[in-house]
This record gives structure tokens, sequence and C-alpha cells, in this order.
């Protein structure tokens, strides 16, 4: 039995009466050209400004992507308008762009339904931390609820370490690509994010998981391709999706310990590895805290440099105008999307 929405207002038109798109063309036509959607995490106005000119700027498909914590600090009602807002901004840029609202690692069927109530065009539902059966379960439910009124649904097989924002683990557990055809079909997922050695946070790998080169910066362990070439195979044409994908850009964690930060030893997971996954049939990489990493880098180079300053515009903006050169660098030389924006145009 399905469940439906009791409010004829909270329908799948809602999302369409904003202007946006859920994922199915989008990742589908990523698959087909080789290349990945960003989906970029936000949590204010800065951030979504630089999402949405640097992605319009390298004429680039993108996802907003919203955690269950950023939900909370912006307020639900303010996001959808938000939403509203950046699909007029590209509209006054002079571009047809269109992109997904996507939900980042919801929890539970209850977040999923009411952020579909609200407008998001595309939902996750992790349930990667309950066993093969729950996960399933869980799954399903929030697909033969989304899928009436016709929002997006990212499923999770295996598990990433790391912490970022209400995610944590202690531990990653691989993708078992035995696993993956039963819960694709079980389930009616749209597309499956899985784990090949990506984490969530600045800190992805431990130090003694890492070599250092002859500069004596840390080299991450390789990204398991073994295990997603094998999931390519036994689910062939399948959107695959990449979390904790940061690269964790050394000149930002350097800025960042230069203006009195402190993040020894943090490390990502390097920009050629991204790029080969991207050609593969991962479709979609998340990108969080390399985003955090360059606004903090910005906002504590202004305040050393002009102590006095307190006009939040004065570094805010910078800090802004950084995000939106990095997110036009990732989308050229990472993901590949850059001038894939007729892929997402109405």
């Amino acid at each position: 039995m399905k469940e439906k929405i009791d409010s004829p207002k909270a329908t799948q038109a809602l999302y369409k009466e904003i202007g946006i798109v859920n994922t199915r063309d989008m990742l589908g036509k990523a698959l087909a050209g080789n290349y990945a959607v960003p989906a970029y995490n936000f949590n204010n106005m800065e951030q979504l400004q630089a999402i949405v000119t640097g992605c319009v700027e390298s004429d680039s498909p993108f996802i907003l992507q919203v955690s269950s914590g950023a939900r909370k600090y912006a307020n639900q009602t303010l996001l959808r308008w938000m939403s509203k807002g950046a699909v007029e901004m590209i509209r006054d840029m002079g571009s047809n762009l269109r992109f997904a609202l996507h939900l980042d690692h919801g929890d539970t069927f209850d977040l999923c339904k009411s952020c579909i109530e609200t407008g998001f065009s595309s939902v996750m539902i992790d349930g990667s931390h309950h066993s093969f059966e729950e996960n399933i379960e869980l799954t399903r439910r929030v697909v033969e609820y989304a899928h009436q009124y016709d929002v997006t649904v990212e499923g999770e097989l295996g598990v990433l370490s790391g912490i970022e924002d209400d995610v944590q683990a202690a531990h990653s557990v691989y993708t078992q690509p035995g696993d993956v055809e039963k819960f694709v079909q079980r389930t009616g997922v749209d597309s499956l994010a899985i784990s090949i050695g990506t984490s969530h946070g600045a800190y992805k790998f431990k130090a003694a998981q890492c070599e250092r080169n002859e500069q004596g910066i840390l080299v991450p362990p390789p990204l398991r391709f073994d295990i997603l070439e094998e999931i390519e195979r036994r689910i062939p044409g399948f959107p695959i999706v990449l979390h904790g994908a940061s690269s964790v850009i050394p000149k930002y964690v350097n800025m960042i310990n230069q203006f009195g930060g402190k993040l020894d030893d943090a490390v990502g997971i390097p920009n050629e590895q991204l790029r080969k996954a991207a050609r593969s049939a991962v479709c979609k990489i998340n990108i969080d805290s390399d985003g955090r990493l360059a606004m903090t880098a910005l906002i504590r180079k202004t305040f050393a440099e002009n102590p006095s300053e307190f006009d939040p515009r004065k570094y805010l903006g910078p800090a802004r105008d950084e995000l939106k050169r990095m997110i036009m660098e990732k989308n050229r030389d990472v993901l590949g999307s850059a001038g894939r924006g007729k892929d997402s145009a109405e």
C-alpha cells in the first residue's frame, strides 16, 4: 500500500512550480556523456550565489544539496524561496540551466517525506547503517512515496567513514558488488551511492593510511576502482554516486593554517582519481568540504590582513568569489561538466 500525501498542495507540482527538475534526465545524460554532475552543498546565501554563478559561467548542470542540518540552519520555508530565487537569478543571467534541489543523507522516511512536501525534487535515503534487508525496506518505502510525485531517490550501499555535518561513522565498509543488483531491483532507486574509498570531511584518511611523497605531502590510498568496475558490470547503465569526494585542496588548507587555523594532515581525494571516476558510471559527485575550506580560507585571510573589519560583506564577499572560482575549476577540470549546460536546459 503506497503512502500518499494528504494535501493536494503538497504534490509533484510543488517543485515544478519552483522551476527546478529532478535528477533522472540530468544523470542519464551525464552517464552517456562520460562526465559527472556536481552536487554542491550549501547553507547560506553566499554559498548559493557562488554555486549559481560558478555553474552558469562554466555552463554546467548542477545539483543543490541540503543536509538535514543545513535545512534546520537555513529554515525549510526559506530554502524553497532561495531555490526559487536561484531559478530567477539564472534567468536574469541569460541562461536556461535547470537544477535539482536534493536532500543529502536523509536518514528517516519522515524527513524525506517532509522534503518532498516542501519542494525538493530529489531525496537521498541513507539506510546504510541498517542491515541489508532493513536498508532495502526503508529505501523501497521512500521510493514508492517519492515516485508518486516524480521525485527521484538516491540510495546507499556501503558506509563512508568520517564526519561532515550530521553524518559520521568511525569505519568505512566497502560496497559489496554482489548486493547491488538485488538492492536496485527490490528498491526501485534512481541512483546508488557506493563506498569505494572516499570519506566525509577534511580528514578523509588517517596519516597511517597514507604515504608521504618526496615533498612530505600525504598521499592517500587509491580508490577501489576494481569495486566500481564490478558494480558497473552488474548494473550496466545505472547512475552511480560518490559521496565524500572533496579534494581537500592544499592551497586552502595551507591558507587556513597560515592565518591562524589548525588543519594538520588534512587530505582528500586526488583530482585525477575523481576525473577517472567521472568518466565511468559515476555521474554525480558530492562536494561539501572543499567549499567550506575555500570560504574559511578567504575569511581568515581577510581578518588577518584587516583585523578591524566588521562588515560581513567585506569578508563574505571575497569568500563567495573564491568559492565561485573553485566551482568553475571543479566543473572544468575534475568533473568534466563545464559546457554541458544544454543537458539540463528546458
